[in-house]
């Protein structure tokens, strides 16, 4: 690359290698906005299993039972997206504009498909697919109805998935954050309005919630549009849309790992789950909050890996391969610093985190023992989320696959098992799993990424 062009590139990402005052800045830009997205979509949901939960344990049963099932469809949506994002950063970090769009509109198409495949499907074998979970003769109708509801706002998720996905990998992590923070704020008040029949609207529960999501949904699908049609990010619902067959098998083949890696990872968590159910219910409450609590300190470590995908992404694409590794190692810096306070917080006041759930004194201390793990893991768990973010954005995506597979496997469900059944250890035994499982990934990932063979994988 010619002098003059490295000068256009690094202008054009922002790269600054030199300076860690601008470093840092950049990482913030693109790492802050998925942060508050990201902690706005857990609170909310949060508020809406509690407002859920008001209506009794059919109605909670209902909706968990359902959302199982969506898990495991949103693996192949999942997969599209890390690719779409990879593509896309490369593409516009080697200038390449024209590419980056065709990517985009590829993605689209695919997933307006499936999406619409998705939404038939949930309509016509609902009742079967509950019943397969297990839904007893109380929860059937509810869960029937919300599958039902939630399918048919399937299309609008999955393009707003899409369109977010794509938008990141162009370095614009605002737009999404400002879209969907409208379409949660609007899913709470609607849950409000739609489940308890406030202010002359009718009272439908369960639906109701639906309903809401539903709503929200096609909300922050109308939001994202406007940004590809109007915005003023470099990606642009322009051009034909016409299927290119090359294009898309790039787009699916670095995002198929991710697939497996998803599936593997449900599954990995449904078997613990039914380990610790064995337990009792005091154990299951306790368990229950941690897993809540966990999936809060997921969100520094997930909003910082969104910024190296980006990042390293665009840095290969302009041919700057030590820039990408300068980036990923300065981003996990900065979420290594979070992840220590955080941890500092657990360990330290994890008996009144926990009363804030509960006021049963069983449930408060065994929970206060399960952040004590959680805080210890912080910085292997912050470690594995970034670096594994670096290597989707190089789009060697099957090492976060492996390590996955291994961790949660090898050491969550095995380990956990051993400790927590066999040896007796129950709740603090599954606990340990859980932390070997984020120290085993965190080394898998360190390892793959000092390495430097993803400085030469091809998207």
């Amino acid at each position: 690359m010619a002098y003059q062009d490295q000068v256009e590139t690094r202008q054009r990402l922002q790269l600054l290698p030199g300076s860690t005052a601008e470093a840092r800045k950049q990482v913030l830009q693109l790492a802050g906005p998925s942060l508050v997205e990201m902690a706005l979509v857990t609170f909310v949901n949060m508020a809406d299993m509690i407002m859920v939960g008001r209506l009794g344990p059919a109605a909670i049963a209902a909706v968990g039972l359902t959302n199982q099932p969506v898990f495991f469809a949103m693996a192949a949506f999942i997969a599209l997206n890390v690719g779409t994002t990879a593509v896309i950063a490369r593409a516009i970090g080697s200038g390449e504009d024209d590419v980056a769009n065709d990517a985009m509109r590829q993605s689209l198409m695919l997933v307006i498909i499936m999406g619409l495949a998705v939404t038939v499907l949930g309509f016509v074998f609902a009742r079967s697919v509950l019943g397969f979970m297990g839904a007893e003769a109380d929860v059937l109708p509810l869960g029937v109805s919300y599958m039902k509801i939630i399918a048919s706002g399937g299309v609008f998720m999955v393009v707003s998935m899409s369109l977010t996905a794509a938008l990141r990998g162009a370095g614009d992590t605002v737009s999404p954050m400002k879209a969907n923070m409208v379409a949660n704020v609007s899913n709470v008040i609607g849950n409000y309005l739609l489940i308890y029949g406030k202010f002359g609207f009718p009272k439908l529960g369960v639906p109701g919630a639906a309903v809401a999501t539903t709503i929200a949904r096609t909300i922050a699908f109308v939001l994202l549009l406007r940004v590809a049609l109007t915005g003023d990010s470099r990606l642009h619902l322009t051009g034909p849309f016409k299927f290119n067959l090359k294009l898309l098998e790039r787009i699916v083949r670095v995002g198929m790992p991710s697939a497996m890696e998803q599936i593997i990872l449900r599954a990995g968590q449904l078997t613990y789950v039914r380990i610790v159910a064995s337990f009792g219910t005091t154990v299951i409450a306790a368990h229950q909050i941690g897993m809540n609590i966990m999936s809060l300190s997921f969100m520094p470590g997930m909003a910082f890996a969104i910024a190296a995908t980006t990042l390293v992404g665009q840095g290969l694409g302009a041919g700057m391969p030590e820039v990408a590794e300068s980036w990923a190692r300065e981003t996990r810096r900065m979420g290594t610093i979070v992840s220590c306070c955080m941890a500092l917080v657990f360990i330290l006041f994890g008996k009144y985190i926990a009363m804030l759930y509960t006021s049963d004194p069983d449930v408060v201390t065994k929970t206060a023992v399960v952040l004590r793990i959680l805080g210890l893991v912080q910085p292997a768990q912050s470690t594995q989320f970034i670096l594994a973010g670096g290597l989707r954005g190089a789009g060697d995506t099957k090492w976060p696959l492996y390590s996955t597979a291994i961790g949660v496997w090898g050491f969550r469900v095995a380990v956990g098992y051993l400790l927590a059944v066999v040896m007796g250890m129950e709740l603090v035994g599954a606990w340990m799993g859980m932390a070997v499982d984020q120290l085993a990934r965190s080394v898998i990932i360190a390892l793959r990424f000092r390495s430097g063979k993803w400085k030469l994988a091809k998207v």
